[in-house]
């Protein structure tokens, strides 16, 4: 079910970065009225800009936990007084997932668990390394953040599939959700698996995706809506109208002509 029937981007500005990029140029009246909407586009054609800016107003939670932080949201914090959203039901509860903030959020708790060892050094030989153990488990507060929001420590998983337990498990009560390339850690089966899991949910739940990807997988999903940006325009397509599909569809049925002339 949609809680944002559409949005609009409304400015006269042109520059400097965000407004020169098309996904914000571009973004007159699109229509999200649909509970599975893509957005897709060749890099820097602004489709991270733009669901940024949506999920900021939303001030939906994300990776972390924190706000959002002025350095890595400029563009969404700059575009916010501009943008215009028409909710069909107004519920900003929901969570907002970038691929790149994954990565950040590991390396911070491993940061974290390296500089608490480092600090408790002293104790070495001096304490059973069970108790030291229990002291940096303890001191570690992401670790706990971790295990609240996520069941278990990640670090027990590959990659991929820490990745994929962190959408499972946001992706569990109707809201609006805000994905940026999740596809970026997932292999061609583990998107089938991330498919599945968008369809249980909508079996039993009212809610709205909002998805930015380069991925032809994902981007099949059936009855959904889906908008490609050009550095021209900003317009509906269908699936196989996608550049995205026609290019991989043409490299998959006849590798050698494409790579013979790279």
């Amino acid at each position: 079910m949609p809680y944002i029937r559409s949005i609009s981007i409304d400015t006269e500005k042109s520059n400097p970065f965000p407004f020169n990029v098309p996904g914000v140029k571009f973004a007159k009246n699109i229509s999200l009225d649909n509970s599975i909407n893509f957005i897709v586009g060749d890099n820097g054609t602004g489709k991270s800009t733009l669901i940024e800016a949506i999920a900021f107003r939303l001030q939906l939670p994300h990776m972390d936990g924190s706000a959002y932080p002025k350095r890595s949201f400029q563009g969404a914090i700059s575009l916010s007084p501009f943008l215009q959203i028409d909710y069909k039901i107004e519920r900003p509860v929901g969570f907002f997932f970038r691929a790149e903030d994954f990565g950040d959020y590991m390396n911070s708790v491993h940061r974290r668990d390296i500089s608490i060892h480092e600090q408790l050094k002293s104790l070495e030989g001096e304490v059973p390394d069970q108790v030291i153990g229990e002291m940096v488990d303890n001191a570690n507060y992401q670790i706990h953040h971790m295990r609240k929001n996520y069941g278990e420590e990640l670090s027990s998983f590959s990659h991929g599939e820490a990745y994929l337990k962190i959408i499972q498990e946001k992706i569990s009560k109707r809201g609006i959700y805000i994905l940026d390339e999740p596809e970026a850690a997932l292999s061609p089966t583990k998107q089938l698996s991330l498919i599945y899991q968008i369809k249980e949910h909508l079996k039993t739940n009212m809610s709205q995706f909002i998805i930015a990807t380069h991925s032809p997988i994902l981007m099949a999903i059936p009855s959904s809506n889906l908008y490609e940006i050009t550095e021209d325009e900003m317009v509906q397509k269908s699936y196989v109208d996608t550049e995205h599909y026609m290019v991989t569809k043409g490299f998959l049925n006849n590798p050698d002509l494409y790579l013979n002339y790279l």
